[in-house]
Parts: C-alpha cells; sequence; structure tokens
C-alpha cells in the first residue's frame, strides 16, 4: 500500500492562535505550554500521512474540513490534494460559532 504525503502548512491565523493559547498557559505554567506545543505539532505534522483520520467539522457539513483533538483543543485543517492546511486552534469551550463568523473562507 502506498502512503500519500502532504505538505502541513500553517495558516498565519492558526499560527496567531497558537502563539495566544501557548502565552495563556505560560502565565501558569510554562512547562505546561511546552507539553502543550509539543502535541500540537506533532499531532499536526502526523497529518502528512494521516490526513483523513480527522472527523468533518460537524458545524461546517464540508468533508475537507476536519479537525482532531488535542487536549481540550480542535485543530481544524482542510485535505487538498498536496498540502493540509491547518486552519485554526479553537478550544472546546469556546463559541464555534464566534470563531466561524470571523472566518469568511468557511
Amino acid at each position: 500500500m502506498v502512503t500519500r504525503r502532504r505538505r502541513v502548512v500553517w495558516t498565519e491565523s492558526a499560527q496567531s492562535s497558537l502563539q495566544d493559547i501557548l502565552g495563556y498557559i505560560a502565565k501558569d505554567s510554562p512547562s505546561a505550554a511546552f507539553r502543550v506545543l509539543g502535541k500540537i505539532l506533532e499531532r499536526a505534522e502526523s497529518l502528512d500521512t494521516l490526513s483523513e483520520r480527522g472527523r468533518a467539522v460537524p458545524e461546517l457539513g464540508r468533508p475537507e474540513v476536519r479537525e482532531v483533538l488535542v487536549y481540550s483543543y480542535r485543530v481544524l485543517y482542510e485535505v487538498a490534494p498536496s498540502e493540509v492546511h491547518i486552519l485554526a486552534l479553537v478550544h472546546g469551550a469556546r463559541d464555534f460559532e464566534s470563531w466561524r463568523q470571523s472566518q469568511p473562507e468557511l
């Protein structure tokens, strides 16, 4: 079986969200922020070969936009033929609809 590889690309919005998350966590525990960073990066990079493993984001109804969970964060990504675009990191307790409305392309 041939494994399809896709390049993992982070959007500016996702990078900004990651920085915000890590900054918030680091206020209380720099070591916890480091652990969260490692787990998020590990999960995101694994999408290069396992890009269809996440579930389709139920609120969007688009099969190419999927998510995997890391701790209490939803890592949203879009599967394209040769790339996986990390779109966002959304806290599970955050209002998803507010985030969605800030994303004109979705």
